[in-house]
């Protein structure tokens, strides 16, 4: 599962939606060596393959034009159909089974440095979540009605596996 979550700000932000959109097609890579070390982690995601599957708040419910528009409007305005990767640079195992996870996300077509946390399921799966801040990236958050509508320029990023694959 990989989703990215938005908030809705701004003086308008009542009548928005607080949304969960899920990517639906990506994959993940996690590499460790021979004593078990993680070495590197990858993860190439397609822009437009997201899909809006909860819209909370808002004056009224999220209807499926509204959907297909936001999904529109995040491949080709948003993300402009550019891949979305992210290239580990270094990953440190804590004593607690969590992995320290810095590397470089390029997205829209900008490229900067991310840094977050995993944690490491006994099954084999992997569990994360990172906060991004769209503009880092050269994005303009989305806006509607003159700017009294805004997406917040931070949103959740959070990832899991359900097994070692």
């Amino acid at each position: 599962m990989l989703r990215v979550k938005t908030e809705r700000q701004g003086a308008a932000a009542k009548v928005g939606h607080d949304l969960v959109i899920e990517v639906t097609a990506w994959s993940a890579t996690l590499e460790v060596g021979e004593d078990s070390e993680p070495l590197r982690l990858e993860l190439d995601a397609d822009a437009g393959s997201l899909r809006v599957r909860e819209g909370t708040g808002g004056v009224q419910a999220l209807g499926d034009d509204d959907r297909a528009d936001i999904e529109r409007t995040i491949e080709h305005e948003v993300l402009m159909r550019k891949a979305i990767e992210f290239r580990s640079t270094a990953i440190e195992a804590a004593d607690d089974g969590r992995l320290i996870v810095a590397g470089d996300l390029q997205m829209a077509g900008g490229n900067h440095s991310v840094k977050f946390e995993l944690t490491l399921a006994p099954d084999g799966g992997i569990a994360g979540a990172a906060v991004v801040k769209q503009s880092d990236w050269g994005i303009k958050p989305y806006s509607a009605l003159f700017g009294a509508l805004k997406v917040k320029d931070e949103v959740e990023i959070e990832f899991s596996t359900d097994t070692q694959s």
